[in-house]
């Protein structure tokens, strides 16, 4: 996949990571499962780009 691409997953994983930090330590359901979402989202988005890129000659 395109660089682009790649920073862009590993940018929403890290977001997702820090707002579920914030969501735990203000004690906020809402945050926390907002982030749990974007961190699980773009390490997919990751492992699915690295299974194209696996698989292209």
């Amino acid at each position: 996949m395109s660089v682009g691409q790649t920073i862009r997953h590993k940018t929403q994983a890290f977001k997702g990571r820090i707002t579920e930090r914030i969501g735990r330590t203000t004690r906020n359901r809402r945050l926390q499962r907002e982030g749990r979402t974007d961190r699980v989202s773009g390490n997919l988005k990751q492992s699915g780009d690295k299974a194209k890129d696996a698989f292209r000659p």
